[in-house]
């Protein structure tokens, strides 16, 4: 292993921690781009705390309102517009993974210059990294991303149906403000589908990370534990707030950076389900039940024994040697079963995708990453074809 790391965010974490939301951000502006998405916020009194805690701290507000569920290019323009006619100095992003995603480039789109498209990895020459940013402050209300803290984030081009990605230093929040009262009344299936959404950020890495780091598998395993035996919790009883507290910090945990230290593993899950939520605007959680499992039965054919130690370590199950490829199939059934038991999909066809872009999701999926052989990076690279045939399995 070698590897540097590096994670700027402060974490304030626990229940009533939103109160403190304006003593932080009037330590970096004294006016706020308060990006939201839907009207949850407002139902349920958690915009009126957040805009209270920030005026009483002197800090006023310009509201960039209605972020998508997979955000898009043309709002993250209408937010940087927002932030430069308003005169904010600070950002602040008060919602789901979508909604911070938007927030971190809106702050990186108010000082670049051209297209905020060009920051994103979509392999064109002309791409240009953003080295600066309005600080940042995140505020979730859904565990499920990660993006509160570490400095990456989605975007989707609705013109081109491309949805690709950024990272950069400079948007690494300031602060992340984590309350798990901000999730008890997000309903049964987005707490499900976040669930598998923080699972996959880890066996991400987990599986296609390289050799030589047992102790980020021993981290990997515990943020997948930890979500198995919580989560189920959370979605039966939204308002189980020790469960609640339990998903959100296995949420944290799972991307922000140290569960993937040293593993240099690529992300050939989410690049294939960016292309299917780029299409059809499915939740990212719900694509990536279906494709991660599909993949896992993919990979498990030339990797058998990574795939047999997550079947012993995570579901208890004995192998006759290590390479024991029924315990592996077993495990992914089993993963596959608890993904379907809290309410995850498992077919294409339960979100309404058929077969006729199958192709196009493969190409979309190797526009955004590629081998010098042409091949989605991962532990098998997946050439076109392959991604088909994944695609195929779950229709």
């Amino acid at each position: 292993m070698k590897f540097t790391f590096q994670n700027t965010t402060q974490l304030i974490f626990g229940a009533g921690t939103l109160s403190q939301l304006g003593e932080v951000a009037c330590k970096h502006g004294k006016k706020a781009l308060l990006v939201t998405g839907g009207g949850s916020i407002r139902r349920n009194g958690t915009f009126d705390r957040a805009i209270a805690s920030l005026n009483a701290a002197g800090v006023s507000v310009a509201e960039c309102s209605g972020v998508e569920p997979n955000p898009r290019l043309s709002t993250v323009v209408r937010g940087a517009e927002i932030a430069r006619r308003e005169g904010c100095d600070v950002v602040v992003a008060l919602g789901g993974g979508s909604t911070m995603d938007a927030a971190k480039v809106m702050a990186a789109a108010f000082y670049y210059e051209g297209d905020p498209w060009d920051m994103m990895f979509h392999v064109e020459e002309n791409r240009k990294a953003p080295d600066r940013a309005l600080p940042v402050i995140t505020v979730p209300t859904l565990a499920a991303t990660g993006s509160e803290m570490n400095g990456g984030a989605v975007i989707t081009d609705e013109k081109t149906t491309v949805k690709s990605f950024v990272i950069s230093r400079c948007m690494y929040p300031q602060t992340a403000i984590v309350d798990p009262e901000l999730t008890v009344s997000v309903p049964k299936e987005q707490t499900a589908f976040g669930i598998c959404d923080l699972i996959t950020h880890v066996t991400e890495s987990y599986f296609n990370g390289v050799d030589g780091t047992p102790l980020q598998d021993r981290f990997a395993e515990g943020v997948i534990l930890t979500a198995m035996d919580w989560g189920p919790k959370a979605v039966v009883d939204g308002n189980d707030l020790e469960a609640r507290a339990q998903v959100q910090w296995a949420s944290v945990v799972a991307l922000n950076g140290w569960v993937q230290v040293g593993t240099n593993s690529p992300f050939p899950v989410h690049m294939i389900e960016h292309s299917l939520s780029a299409h059809h605007d499915i939740p990212h959680g719900a694509g990536l039940s279906i494709v991660n499992t599909a993949w896992m039965r993919f990979a498990a054919r030339t990797r058998p024994a990574r795939f047999a130690q997550f079947a012993e370590r995570v579901f208890g199950l004995s192998l006759k040697h290590p390479e024991d490829a029924d315990a592996a199939a077993e495990g992914i059934d089993r993963f596959e079963a608890f993904l379907r038991s809290i309410g995850c999909p498992a077919r294409l066809s339960e979100l309404g995708i058929g077969d006729g872009l199958l192709q196009q999701y493969a190409q979309d999926a190797l526009l955004l990453a590629h081998d010098d052989k042409g091949r989605l990076p991962g532990r098998p690279a997946m050439s076109e074809a392959e991604i088909v045939e994944v695609l195929r399995s779950v229709l």
